[in-house]
């Protein structure tokens, strides 16, 4: 029977975590929602369709390749859509799909919770020294 250093088993036990964590489904879903530019994406997108200029001027501080590389991430999980008109100038609109809908009730609850506990949680994190 082969022996293996205690480093070896660190690593092995360190590589099935991984694993398992990347095929969580809520931390897959919290890794996508908890980006900064998905949040404020979606509560634009909650009111109805929107061009992509619209939101470029409603997410303010966002660039334009953020914009695009996020409603491009959103578009691939589903959450998104994407709608092309022929027009002149070519008219895109992006909306929320009946996926993206259903996560909406998530994100109201998330918020709710995160306004009432905020002053807490930065009381707790003064208080241990680690700042913001």
């Amino acid at each position: 029977m082969a022996t293996h250093t205690a480093a070896y088993r660190r690593e092995q036990a360190r590589a099935a975590y991984l694993a398992r964590l990347a095929n969580c489904p809520t931390h897959r879903l919290l890794d996508r929602i908890g980006d900064k530019w998905v949040s404020l994406v979606l509560k634009e997108l909650a009111d109805g369709p929107r061009r992509y200029g619209d939101l470029a001027r409603a997410i303010a501080g966002v660039t334009q390749k953020m914009l695009t590389q996020t409603l491009r991430l959103l578009e691939r999980d589903g959450l998104v859509s994407r709608v092309v008109t022929a027009s002149v100038p070519t008219r895109v609109d992006y909306r929320l799909t009946p996926l993206g809908e259903s996560l909406l009730p998530v994100m109201h609850v998330v918020t709710q919770w995160a306004e009432e506990h905020i002053d807490e949680i930065d009381a707790a994190r003064r208080s241990s020294g680690a700042g913001s």
